[in-house]
């Protein structure tokens, strides 16, 4: 499906705002609300827009150290791999896991309360997995760009 420039735009605005009414998204696009909302949910049948969630405040949450935690496991196949995302989907405070080249197998975004909690998340559950040989973990000091909007062309 090819994206018309009306598309991109409403892209862009739900993914600064996922709440924007179909009045809202018809007057930014010159277009009609009923016809901006089957421009919606046309995007939404197609796959672009994936669902809507709400940006919460981590500090208001208790949530005062985010790190991002690079994981080596010892051994490499199939049931070695599926064992650790296993446990990556139980642990509320692994927001987010990606797998990637180079020396790291995995890098995890995590959100604890304090640097204690960090601590037992990678020694108690992180080194206590048996497939994981190494962990190096960074702690963020500062965000001064906060998670973007992905580029729409």
């Amino acid at each position: 499906m090819n994206l018309e420039p009306s598309d991109i735009t409403l892209l862009s605005i739900l993914q600064k705002n996922g709440q924007a009414t179909a009045q809202e998204l018809g007057d930014a696009l010159h277009l009609s609300a009923s016809q901006a909302s089957r421009r919606r949910q046309r995007l939404e049948g197609a796959g672009f827009i994936q669902g809507y969630r709400a940006r919460l405040d981590p500090t208001k949450l208790g949530l005062s150290v985010q790190a991002f935690v690079q994981v080596q496991l010892d051994s490499h196949g199939p049931e070695q791999g599926n064992s650790f995302l296993r446990l990556m989907r139980t642990r509320a405070e692994i927001t987010s896991v990606w797998t990637m080249t180079g020396e790291a197998d995995y890098l995890l975004r995590v959100w604890c309360p304090d640097l204690s909690a960090l601590n037992r998340l990678i020694h108690d559950v992180l080194l206590a997995h048996p497939v994981v040989g190494r962990v190096h973990s960074q702690i963020v000091m500062d965000q001064p760009k906060e998670d973007a909007p992905l580029p729409v062309y």
